[in-house]
């Protein structure tokens, strides 16, 4: 190894070792900033929660998508089974188990007078 490389590697070791020791933070210029890193940090925090909060309401969303499709599948099909059950032929025949039969005569009008 060069000379070059070996105080490259003696610098980044002695960085990370200052890093690691808590040694920076006794530094002026490191005290003098202080206020901006704790801002920077706080900013993490926030970008990181707010990424957690919109992971979650797309998991929602895409859980209440879900949830719509289903019910229209089952309002179509219900929909579907009731239009064929209200039929005229369908409510003579589920009636005609019950001893009623349709009625053959067609219905009157029945008109009222009014006296004034």
């Amino acid at each position: 190894m060069s000379n070059s490389n070996k105080s490259k590697a003696n610098k980044t070791a002695k960085s990370l070792q200052s890093i690691l020791g808590g040694g920076f933070l006794t530094r002026d210029k490191t005290a003098r900033n202080l206020p901006f890193i704790m801002f920077l940090a706080f900013i993490a925090i926030l970008y990181i929660g707010n990424s957690y909060y919109a992971e979650k309401n797309i998991r929602k969303i895409e859980r209440l998508q879900k949830e719509i499709k289903e019910l229209r599948y089952e309002h179509i099909y219900t929909k579907s089974k009731l239009m064929s059950k209200s039929r005229q032929s369908e409510v003579a025949e589920s009636l005609s188990d019950r001893g009623i039969k349709e009625s053959m005569v067609p219905p009157k009008k029945i008109k009222i007078e009014k006296d004034n």
